[in-house]
């Protein structure tokens, strides 16, 4: 199956030698069925003409906003609204400042902003412009985003200089959104599709008496994102939650159910581990439990109090001894020597994946909208993810777990 043809390209054509690859690239599209519209800036068209671009892809070539050939429509909101996939290549490193930035000042970087279609960037330049730390992170602003790059190859440059910078050969990108489209096809019912999934969200508390508990700082917001990434995904998704910070997902296609403590979080989970084909528990559970909790508001006495605490079951550890072929994701979240601490975890419960975060490093802490992770399983890392929106988080941590249950990458 040629998962290219009917669909429609935006190739985004900017200014570098590299831009002559963009025309075999144009070729190679339209061979396998694909419309391809061009937009090239205006440095583009100094290293290669409209006319080449138009003789190959058969369809009019677009550089400026203002030359509207029809009056009944608007081009760049009309390509935007049409587009399957737009591709930029070759990316120039000020394309990707531009878009990390959200300027639009030309025909391409207008229709950027416009299009809500997946954006795909095969960046070219010099090794050391790729390298500059402001280009990194312009990059890791995209990709945080949701904007997929093709790597650049390494070998001698047109400057002369030898690294990293070439862009990636047509053959090879032509590859890559036939992987894009094709992953796209087998995702449309979902990579989780016909799956259960459980997801623990949230602090559990722990009562001392009926006004007062131990708890923690997580707000559920990970486990939040975790069960409607998994819902958007096609599974069957049950969200148990604890203590939260804000409201769960208000989608009746997630099964929610509230829980307390510990102990009732246990319960709750293991009724539910034999129907359960992946289970994430995003929820921080207390490791410690009142010996006795009042039944009555404890009234102040004396300087000091004493509390008696004792051990929770570990839930973790519970399932990591009771699985079969369920998929067991934990988290790790540290405070300084993450990495060796969630190895260690991970081992010791029987886990397949989990997610390691120091939560005193800015933008990963309880309670925030994003999160830094670093994902590990038994043979080590594997996935590094800079400062990330959590809902970012929790659509690449499933599908790892979708990939590694079927076998399919994703």
């Amino acid at each position: 199956m040629n998962s290219l043809q009917g669909k429609t390209i935006i190739l985004g054509v900017t200014g570098g030698i590299a831009a002559y690859k963009a025309a075999a690239l144009t070729s190679k599209l339209a061979q396998k069925g694909a419309e391809v519209h061009v937009i090239m800036t205006s440095s583009a068209k100094q290293f290669i003409t409209e006319l080449t671009f138009q003789s190959l892809s058969k369809q009019r070539v677009y550089s400026d906003t203002f030359q509207e050939r029809d009056p009944a429509s608007i081009s760049h909101i009309d390509l935007a609204g049409s587009a399957d996939l737009v591709l930029i290549a070759p990316a120039t490193a000020n394309i990707i400042g531009k878009m990390a930035h959200g300027l639009a000042d030309d025909m391409l970087s207008t229709t950027l902003l416009a299009t809500t279609a997946p954006v795909m960037v095969a960046p070219a330049m010099n090794v050391h412009m790729y390298q500059h730390p402001a280009v990194i992170s312009n990059m890791n602003t995209l990709a945080a985003r949701g904007v997929q790059f093709i790597e650049p190859g390494e070998g001698l440059l047109a400057c002369g200089y030898v690294g990293k910078g070439r862009l990636e050969e047509p053959e090879t990108i032509v590859r890559v959104v036939e992987d894009f489209f094709a992953r796209q096809a087998v995702n449309e019912k979902g990579p989780l599709a016909g799956k259960k999934v459980i997801v623990t969200a949230g602090g559990t508390v722990e009562r001392i008496d009926p006004v007062r508990y131990i708890s923690n700082d997580s707000s559920g917001k990970m486990g939040f994102a975790i069960a409607r990434a998994a819902r958007a995904m096609g599974a069957e998704v049950t969200l148990i939650a604890a203590r939260t910070d804000e409201a769960p997902p208000q989608d009746p296609e997630i099964s929610l159910i509230r829980v307390e403590s510990a102990q009732s979080m246990l319960e709750a989970v293991t009724s539910r581990w034999d129907d359960c084909d992946i289970l994430i528990k995003a929820a921080a559970v207390a490791d410690y439990r009142p010996m006795h909790s009042a039944d009555s508001k404890i009234k102040k006495s004396g300087d000091t109090m004493t509390l008696e605490l004792v051990k929770t079951t570990d839930i973790l550890e519970t399932l990591g001894k009771m699985k079969d072929s369920q998929f067991l994701v934990g988290f790790a979240a540290e405070t300084g020597n993450a990495e060796f601490y969630a190895k260690d975890k991970l081992v010791r419960k029987n886990l397949d994946l989990i997610v390691a975060n120091d939560v005193s490093s800015e933008g990963a802490g309880f309670g925030t909208d994003t999160n830094i992770v670093s994902i590990y399983d038994a043979g080590g890392l594997v996935l590094d993810l800079p400062l990330s929106s959590k809902d970012e988080v929790a659509r690449r941590l499933l599908s790892l777990a979708a990939e590694r249950i079927s076998g399919v990458a994703l």
